[in-house]
């Protein structure tokens, strides 16, 4: 083999080699561009979907009266448990009986600091959290515990009497799967709670 065979030869191997080069660099060249410009549309994508909410906001969930028992059913120190058609627990406690509304109160039955349940201590006059010893007054302060350390309230709820009938004010908004076809369980402790709200 001569001399110019041989150059020849490795000629053409050093170009096949900047070639492969050349399209390996073009290859890398492109992904980078296509995931740059993934990542601008993405960017652009999330201002737009914040700008949006921000422009339009969402409308707040309509509210209405529910049906929860009926007075004379809950006796000084009794309390139940009634589900909103969201699916949220609320405690409803009777503290007094005079005989209007204000001898009921309804407070969100989830802790604010990690979401317990919370219940009505009748005997100690207080809402109690197990979870972590979060205590509540009867008007629903956090009074020890993390929430008290947090000055983290449970939420409260509207209540009206009509005709002795008790009634909550509640979010209308239902769960998406329609798990809370039946708007409220109410659970009166020690007691049966027949359909129509009254004590069995």
């Amino acid at each position: 083999m001569s001399d110019h065979e041989s150059n020849t030869g490795s000629g053409q191997s050093d170009r096949e080699d900047e070639s492969g080069q050349s399209s390996r660099r073009s290859f890398v060249a492109g992904a980078c561009t296509i995931g740059m410009g993934g990542a601008l549309l993405a960017s652009y994508g999330t201002f737009f979907s914040y700008a949006g909410r921000y422009l339009y906001p969402s409308k707040p969930a309509p509210k209405g009266w529910m049906f929860v028992t009926v007075a004379s059913a809950m006796k000084v120190g009794d309390s139940l448990t009634y589900r909103t058609p969201a699916g949220a627990p609320v405690a409803i406690a009777r503290q007094a009986e005079h005989g209007d509304v204000d001898d009921f109160i309804a407070l969100s039955s989830q802790c604010p600091h990690l979401g317990c349940a919370v219940h009505w201590e009748s005997q100690n006059n207080r809402f109690f959290c197990p979870c972590h010893n979060g205590v509540f007054d009867p008007q629903g302060n956090a009074v020890s515990g993390p929430p008290a350390d947090a000055d983290q309230p449970l939420p409260r709820f509207p209540l009206k009497l009509e005709d002795g009938l008790l009634f909550i004010e509640v979010d209308m908004d239902v769960l998406p799967n329609g798990a809370a076809s039946q708007h409220s369980v109410n659970e009166l402790e020690g007691n049966d709670v027949n359909e129509s709200g009254g004590i069995a």
